[in-house]
């Protein structure tokens, strides 16, 4: 390593502004037109994955998803993790932020030129982050200048900039839009949580029977039948190279069945959560330090309640070659075993559903559904609320009343009411919350499957939630067929009419 005199970009005999910082013993110094400002360790940061080892996770704030760079992780890959004492530098840098992890702030420095040295390196050497020195008091004092354009190799600078200059543009038109609102299915992997975008998902089933495959890898847990193909079943974990070896199966895992390009592809992850609302703003742009299947990762939606969620491309998740491989292997090797579904079958409209549980079990267009949410310890009860009412939530500033179900119709009490789920709802300027049992799956079924309800279950009468429903589905197959009971939000809501208090 030479040293020679004069930092880069310096005039002869200017100062030059510095703010310092302290980690692990050493003083670092950072330009100070780069600094943004600093903020306290944050309460949460989420995890990316295919993330380099120093990069802890990522937080939002003020509406920008900014990375947490470790950087003696940086120099070395067993220093330790950051703590929540420490501080976060937030540096711009092209207009894209991102924070460095310090133990402590230091100084605002003004630094002569004749204080100030440059280091040079050889290339590809790790320290050449470290741009030089500043050497005062007389020499007893010795700080290493940080280069930021050294620290900040965001992979997708252009990435970002297009999708804030986006979100710019939609901030003012989405109160107006709201046909521009979407949704997306929020599920948990290798201990982040992530969205697919609704339109992407064919159906999320249990996870089924899988068969050995001669295609089966770390990726790609083998096959299973799903409508008369073979489908391959690749582990979210794996592909995020964050797999637990040896974690064992739990009834809350789900596949998730995704349409890439002309292949269908199933993903198993830990569990599904949620259906989330949201706008195309309000999806910011992650800035990324890896290559690595940088495509999948569409940018971060932030709710309140939810914490952040790493929304996904699915058509940026797997190359071409690996859905081809996939598709033309698993063709060849297993043709299909069922006959293909008739032209009629073909033509029937397709609907997307909810399935949940009541007692029994119940399915419900998704689209009557505005989202869904864990049962909450906040329901209030004011006195005077008729039975059925469990009480009302104060949902992101708005107060929904809870229906409870079972209340309603006579049933037993669910044992462990903090294991539901509640279907939010909306009937003009307000909002229902059904409480039911758990919500099972979320599935494609076609038209040709749904019939009117048997006259003999619509009793008319309120003993029975099902005797409120009008139709009927049939789902799966000859050997394992069941019927669940189409639900009506609106129909059920109308019936139970003054009963329900408006909400504020």
């Amino acid at each position: 390593m030479d040293r020679h005199e004069g930092y880069k970009g310096e005039r002869d005999g200017a100062t030059e502004l510095f703010g310092s910082f302290h980690l692990g013993g050493d003083e670092f110094a950072l330009p100070a037109s780069c600094i943004r400002e600093v903020v306290n360790y944050p309460a949460k940061v989420t995890a990316l994955p295919l993330s380099p080892a120093y990069l802890e996770g990522m937080f939002t704030l003020r509406g920008s998803v900014i990375p947490v760079v470790n950087l003696g992780r940086l120099f070395r890959a067993d220093a330790p993790r950051a703590l929540a004492t420490d501080k976060i530098a937030i540096l711009d840098f092209q207009q894209v932020l991102i924070g460095i992890v310090f133990q402590d702030t230091g100084d605002i420095l003004r630094v002569p030129a004749s204080a100030r040295s440059a280091l040079q390196y050889a290339a590809g050497d790790a320290h050449a982050i470290i741009a030089g020195t500043i050497l005062l008091d007389g020499g007893a004092r010795l700080l290493q200048i940080l280069d930021p354009h050294a620290l900040l190799r965001i992979e997708n600078v252009p990435h970002v900039l297009a999708l804030q200059a986006t979100g710019a543009k939609l901030s003012t038109a989405r109160y107006h839009a709201q046909s521009e609102r979407r949704q997306c299915v929020s599920f948990h992997a290798a201990g982040a949580t992530f969205a697919f975008e609704m339109l992407a998902i064919q159906e999320i089933i249990r996870v089924p029977e899988l068969h050995s495959s001669l295609l089966n890898s770390e990726l790609c847990l083998g096959r299973m039948h799903f409508r008369g193909s073979q489908v391959a079943v690749i582990d979210f974990g794996a592909l995020l190279q964050a797999a637990e070896p040896g974690k064992e199966a739990t009834s809350e895992q789900r596949i998730i069945v995704v349409r890439l390009a002309d292949t269908t592809v199933g993903f198993l992850v830990d569990s599904v959560d949620s259906i989330v609302h949201f706008f195309g703003d309000e999806v910011l742009p992650i800035p990324l330090l890896s290559k690595a299947r940088a495509a999948m990762f569409a940018g971060c939606i932030t709710k309140e309640g939810l914490g952040d969620i790493i929304f996904l491309d699915h058509k940026g998740i797997l190359s071409q070659a690996e859905i081809v491989e996939m598709r033309d292997g698993h063709k060849r090797l297993y043709p299909n075993d069922t006959e293909t579904a008739t032209a009629a079958t073909r033509k029937a409209q397709r609907r997307v559903y909810i399935t949940f549980t009541v007692e029994t079990r119940f399915a419900v267009e998704i689209g009557q559904v505005r989202e869904i949410i864990d049962f909450s310890g906040a329901i209030t009860t004011p006195p005077g609320m008729p039975a059925c009412m469990r009480g009302m939530l104060n949902l992101r500033q708005q107060m929904i009343s809870i229906i409870d179900l079972r209340q309603l119709y006579a049933m037993p009490v669910l044992p462990d009411a903090s294991a539901g789920k509640i279907l939010i709802v909306e009937r003009g300027s307000e909002r229902y919350g059904f409480l039911v049992d758990h919500v099972d799956n979320i599935m494609t079924i076609s038209d040709s499957q749904r019939f009117a309800a048997p006259q003999i279950i619509r009793t008319g009468e309120h003993d029975d939630l099902r005797s409120e429903m009008d139709e009927m589905i049939d789902i799966g197959t000859d050997a394992q067929r069941q019927t669940l009971s189409v639900f009506q939000c609106d129909h059920l809501l109308e019936k139970l009419g003054s009963a329900l208090p408006q909400a504020a």
